[in-house]
């Protein structure tokens, strides 16, 4: 496991979860959201972006977290391992609400600078309407995952804490820090 993608609904813990990872793995971490947005919630361009992609996925070693659809295609080539947050609508929307809450105001260490947590009516439709609307896009990329690939599809909060202890407890000893 050197380059894991980190995908699925928002709220899900996508972010918390790669952190976390990192720690217990020393992969070097990145967060697309850190990567996309600009000070003030500024969209990077879309040229911008895909060559911001192309150098990040060349890196030898990472865990990315993030969806941005329209980087898939280069992307999910690149990854050895892709975790998939598969979470159902209801447990997702509570989580966005309750980090909006807690947040708000506060600029979220996955994010970039000069973006606070806020709340956002948009935000949140666009977590109620996920599945219908992103979730086939992830399964359309995840049919072309080639058989080096490994793709866990967790379903909820416990099994990704499960799946953490699970890598660290099978990485052989001499990677351990």
């Amino acid at each position: 496991m050197k380059r894991v993608l980190i995908i699925g609904i928002c709220g899900a813990g996508k972010s918390t979860l790669a952190l976390e990872m990192s720690r217990k793995t020393q992969l070097p971490l990145i967060h697309l959201d850190q990567q996309y947005w600009n000070p003030g919630w500024v969209e990077t361009s879309a040229e911008e972006w895909r060559k911001k992609i192309i150098d990040l996925v060349e890196q030898d070693e990472w865990i990315m977290d993030g969806n941005y659809a329209s980087t898939f295609n280069l992307r999910f080539p690149k990854a050895d391992t892709i975790i998939y947050l598969d979470y159902s609508r209801p447990v997702a929307l509570y989580r966005a609400l309750k980090r909006t809450l807690k947040l708000h105001g506060k600029v979220r260490q996955d994010m970039a600078s000069d973006c606070p947590e806020r709340f956002n009516w948009e935000f949140l439709q666009y977590v109620w309407s996920f599945h219908k609307l992103h979730r086939p896009k992830i399964e359309t990329a995840l049919l072309d995952l080639s058989k080096d690939q490994t793709l866990y599809r967790i379903a909820d909060p416990r099994e990704a804490n499960s799946l953490i202890e699970r890598i660290v407890r099978f990485k052989p000893e001499r990677d351990r820090q």
